[in-house]
């Protein structure tokens, strides 16, 4: 098959690359799968990126451990591409406060890549570990990959920002994949679907029908694609009664917005911003029931600030509430021991506070720092001006609001957990991400955050409302549309009413269990087979 000999004489080189070329081919494979990532979605570069994962790992049999270290190695490299190009803008987080972490730019922007790679690298060795001639290696590797990608996910308070499962998040009919096998699930199917290819490479003495995987998952792929426009055409976008929503983007650079000496400044802006007409009949704040502000929203402790709470109180009319982002000073703090939440507030219209959530899930480096009194001593220090970093919360919260369903408040990045985003009890109305992503500038990294609680919405049928201070500030119904938007570096007010939820999906009711069965099975299937044929009795 022309096909079939054409992608044989593309994979011999690779498979046969050692030294340097082999690190550049690793390297560029994995910065061009970030193709597939938010802003740009180009999934389909993953349809050539992902076979070179196999062929690097079919390269890897020479040496000890069966070529395990030297899969790990290829590994790492391809996770180092990966997140370096996925995540390079974290580096202007170190430019917010430049005399003090701007000499950190560097090193982080290389070591957390570096850090993030060493799962990507477990995953190539355990696939070698377990790796037999034939098309079902390619089980194998998204077996392994969706295990240690898990892990990522989970490991010292995890950190599955792009996992690849992401690659499926667009167009929104392959998203709502999303309902049915969550984020996990969702990376099993995607390294499936997009390393199939490689099978086609394969001689015919090991894969005897070398176009049979590459079919299965175009299958796969259209039948996602056939049940999530089924799905979007069976759950149009509808609304709760009551509702009216006002989100407030200031658009408020990071530097001013934790300088104290800004209060009066900060607080002027979004009273005025908050009032603003929308339209040649509206009144402003008059019109909406629920005001939102971003996380973090005031450079000073709003609780302990009369004045501040009393303009809020000359803001809001009879019947509308306030929901904002605020630091909140914890009873335990005394002087010169500054302690603080991380905290969403809801305020009635006199001012007065409803209920209170403190944020569970903080950043590692940016709200506080692990082994803190070590690091510390070497000049270690979180991003936040909080002396000594946030408090975690105990536990995420079911927040009740007047004339609106209760919601979950999720502060930042606690949106991009999967299946960790609603606490036990009664399931609530809507969910709500405040979020401050000012400290990544006109970068990637708000478009990230947004499709990954975009996923959220997806995986729980719920409808999500996200506040952002500079964006990306959106209303997503529970199948992933976007109904309203206000997009990055835009500074505005963002009107808009309540989508319903939906019932929950499958993958609320049931989690990661179906997946984790899945990914055992396989492994164990993979074991066996390899088994069986270094048993095999060679002629």
């Amino acid at each position: 098959m022309p096909v079939t000999a054409a992608l044989a004489r593309v994979a011999q080189p690779i498979v046969l690359a050692w030294g340097v070329r082999r690190t550049a081919t690793a390297l560029l494979a994995g910065a061009a799968s970030t193709l597939a990532m938010a802003p740009l979605g180009l999934w389909p570069a993953l349809f050539v990126t992902f076979p070179v994962m196999v062929w690097l790992i079919d390269g890897s049999g020479a040496g000890r451990w069966n070529g395990v270290g030297a899969a790990a190695a290829a590994g790492w490299w391809f996770g180092f591409g990966y997140f370096l190009a996925g995540l390079y803008w974290i580096g202007a987080a170190f430019l917010v406060d430049a005399d003090k972490f701007g000499a950190l730019l560097v090193p982080a922007v290389l070591i957390l890549p570096a850090g993030l790679a060493l799962f990507t690298a477990a995953g190539f060795a355990l696939a070698r570990a377990l790796w037999d001639p034939g098309a079902f290696r390619i089980v194998t590797l998204a077996a392994a990959l969706t295990a240690t990608e898990w892990l990522r996910g989970h490991v010292l308070s995890g950190f599955p920002w792009n996992a690849f499962g992401y690659a499926l998040a667009e167009p929104l009919a392959l998203a709502q994949g999303f309902a049915l096998f969550g984020l996990w699930g969702m990376t099993f199917l995607a390294v499936l679907i997009f390393a199939a290819p490689a099978a086609l490479a394969d001689p015919p003495a090991e894969t005897r029908r070398p176009w049979l995987l590459p079919a299965i998952g175009l299958g796969l792929l259209v039948a996602l694609a056939a049940f999530g426009t089924a799905r979007l055409a069976l759950a149009p976008t509808a609304f709760v009664d009551g509702p009216r929503l006002r989100l407030m983007q200031p658009n408020i650079p990071q530097d001013q917005r934790f300088s104290y000496a800004a209060k009066a400044d900060v607080m002027r802006r979004y009273l005025a911003l908050s009032d603003r007409a929308s339209g040649e009949r509206s009144r402003g704040v008059a019109d909406v029931t629920h005001l939102i502000w971003p996380e973090s929203a005031f450079p000073f402790f709003v609780a302990r600030e009369p004045d501040a709470l009393a303009s809020i109180a000359d803001l809001l009319p009879e019947g509308t509430v306030l929901i904002t982002g605020a630091a909140r000073l914890a009873p335990s703090s005394r002087p010169g021991n500054i302690e603080a939440y991380n905290s969403v507030y809801v305020f009635d219209h006199d001012g007065s506070i409803l209920s209170i959530y403190d944020k569970v899930h903080l950043v590692p480096f940016g709200e506080y720092v692990p082994l803190r009194g070590l690091l510390q001593r070497l000049g270690i220090e979180q991003l936040v001006r909080v002396p000594g970093g946030f408090l975690a919360g105990d536990r995420l919260r079911t927040l009740e609001s007047p004339r609106a369903p209760p919601f979950v408040p999720l502060v930042c990045y606690e949106a991009v957990f999967p299946h960790a985003v609603l606490p036990r009890g009664a399931r609530p109305g809507w969910l709500l991400n405040v979020t401050n992503d000012a400290w990544f500038g006109l970068s990637p990294g708000p478009y990230q955050h947004l499709q990954q609680a975009r996923m959220r919405a997806v995986e729980e049928g719920l409808p999500l409302v996200r506040a952002a201070n500079t964006g990306i500030s959106a209303v997503v119904d529970p199948a992933g549309r976007i109904v309203a938007q206000l997009g990055l570096g835009r500074e505005g007010v963002l009107d808009s009413r309540l989508p319903a939820p939906l019932s929950p999906p499958p993958y609320a009711r049931t989690g990661d269990a179906p997946v984790t069965a899945v990914v055992v099975l396989a492994l164990i299937a993979s074991a066996w087979r390899r088994r069986v044929r270094l048993l095999r009795p060679t002629r």
